[in-house]
């Protein structure tokens, strides 16, 4: 797997060497969504705050749409030092560390703002800082968004509305869980393989972010928009320890300072285009349902049995913590 991760690696690298050549530090980035996407764009804003930062010492070069390999692939790279960064959903990491599950379990949060306070407190601080021991350093939270749920049979507004219903997950246990446990037929499969396997019946229906449902233009194959908020995910831009390690202190605090300026551009980004984007589905003749709170704690309730599996999955001191900085976040 590494092998073949090594030659894509290379040749990127010989790509960017003629662009690179006075640049004192090249930092390649690699992630797997599409140049449209918000996470995208404030990757971009990092580049060019890092690039002016550092007086042009630091050179960001930025791989998207997988460009470099999926997900694991790159967060294995950034391991072994064949890559600087990727960035990818904090999902993956659960692979190395269970603990990193619990961010991602079903109705976790009420709201995005709360999710995003318990990222950017102490307890996603402490998340953070697991990552050492992955030979990978965290620079912060990027957000992928609350995932919602798009199909071609019926709309959605109920958990039994989903019995039967083919639809695709991420390679997540986790989110293959909550679907077992809401009734559909969950189908992992590989996000460049969606649009095709939906236009062609292959799958009913998937579930992702608005911007991700727009951007990827999956509106285009499907007939319902639920907007279930069922998960809230986000990336976790990571370098090579290694790497950072050998990078002067004023230019690790640079990173880590830049990567927190383009999450805050990203959330500009967010709550200045998904209303329009929302429209647009509309405008393109997709019946889109927004549940009530009500609706939405039906499902939160049907769910439940997955959140409580997952205590002993991620350790119940992990567990009981995150809990409990929800529970903060959310004033309770």
């Amino acid at each position: 797997m590494l092998k073949k991760f090594g030659c894509a690696v290379g040749v990127a690298l010989a790509i960017g060497l003629g662009t690179a050549a006075s640049a004192e530090t090249v930092i390649r980035v690699g992630h797997g969504a599409n140049e449209q996407y918000h996470m995208h764009r404030a990757l971009l804003k990092f580049e060019e705050l890092v690039e002016a930062g550092s007086n042009g010492e630091i050179d960001i070069q930025i791989f998207p749409s997988s460009q470099l390999g999926p997900d694991r692939e790159m967060i294995e790279g950034v391991q072994t030092g064949v890559l600087e960064m990727a960035v990818s959903p904090s999902s993956f990491f659960a692979g190395w560390d269970p603990a990193f599950a619990v961010i991602e379990l079903p109705y976790m949060y009420a709201s995005k703002d709360i999710a995003l306070k318990v990222l950017n407190g102490e307890a996603g601080d402490k998340m953070l800082s697991r990552l050492n021991e992955q030979g990978l350093v965290g620079l912060g939270w990027l957000e992928n968004g609350l995932r919602h749920v798009t199909n071609n049979v019926r709309p959605i507004e109920k958990p039994e509305d989903l019995n039967g219903i083919k639809l695709r997950t991420m390679k997540v246990p986790a989110h293959v869980a909550t679907f077992e446990a809401l009734g559909a037929n969950p189908t992992p499969m590989n996000f460049g393989e969606v649009y095709s396997a939906l236009q062609q019946g292959v799958i009913d229906g998937q579930e992702n972010p608005v911007a991700l449902i727009d951007s990827q233009r999956f509106y285009e194959v499907q007939k319902h928009v639920s907007l279930t908020g069922h998960v809230f995910t986000v990336y976790i831009p990571v370098i090579s320890e290694a790497f950072y390690s050998g990078l002067s202190a004023e230019h690790q605090a640079l990173l880590k300072d830049s990567m927190q300026k383009a999450e805050a551009y990203q959330q500009d980004l967010v709550n200045s285009e998904e209303a329009g984007q929302l429209q647009k589905i509309r405008e393109s003749g997709v019946n889109v349902v927004d549940l009530t709170a009500d609706q939405r704690q039906v499902f939160s309730d049907q769910t439940a049995s997955v959140r409580a599996a997952y205590r002993d999955e991620v350790g119940a001191d992990v567990f009981d913590a995150w809990l409990a900085a929800v529970a903060d976040a959310s004033g309770k």
